[in-house]
């Protein structure tokens, strides 16, 4: 397991080495940045902005560790400047990220909300991920138990889940299998390590 709780899988595609841990790992565990045209240190979320760029394990600890050791302006080879809240920014450009996927999923009929309906999907093993609001009833959410072989995110809040869904908050979520699925477990994790709350998912099968 690499920092993040994202697991080392050779096979998962490219891979990158942390310019704060020195570790490398697959490119979906790690967040890209790059010098923007102020000079400013800019996330790449998606991996896709021009220019020279360098990896950090989606850790906030690691990213505290580059900007305390100034290791950015030595991967990028350019004088640059952090923002003052980087750590922050990051975890909400995640958080925002995961949202929009759960939505897509949502919209294309691969995600279900409400105690009801997750329970008739994993009854019906129709559920690959579970998604439980970290701020819910510990007891509601214990009544309800991760796939097998399925995926459990617990470190989303109630108002996040909402805005997925339409709604104003949201305790329980699921997810079909399928690419979508994937790619929000995948963002998951990055936020995960970037979130100092408690996730709600120790202890909870992850698969």
């Amino acid at each position: 397991m690499g920092r993040g709780g994202v697991s080392k899988d050779r096979s998962a595609g490219p891979e990158r080495k942390c310019i704060a841990t020195g570790e490398v790992q697959p490119k979906y565990g790690l967040i890209r940045f790059v010098a923007g045209p102020d000079g400013q240190v800019c996330p790449d979320i998606a991996g896709k902005l021009p220019g020279r760029g360098v990896y950090v394990a989606a850790d906030r600890e690691a990213l505290n560790r580059a900007i305390s050791k100034k290791l950015f302006a030595r991967g990028l080879k350019a004088p640059v400047t952090v923002p003052e809240d980087l750590a922050g920014e990051v975890e909400r450009l995640l958080s925002r990220r995961v949202v929009e996927l759960i939505s897509l999923a949502r919209k294309s009929g691969e995600a279900v909300a409400g105690y009801e309906k997750v329970k008739t999907w994993l009854d019906k093993e129709e559920a690959w991920v579970l998604i439980q609001a970290v701020d819910g009833s510990g007891r509601g959410k214990s009544k309800l138990s991760t796939p097998h072989y399925g995926k459990y995110i617990g470190w989303l809040t109630a108002d996040e889940l909402g805005m997925a869904f339409g709604r104003q908050t949201v305790i329980h979520a699921a997810l079909a299998s399928g690419g979508l699925a994937k790619r929000v477990v995948e963002e998951a994790q990055r936020l995960r390590g970037l979130r100092e709350t408690d996730d709600g998912g120790k202890g909870r099968s992850e698969g």
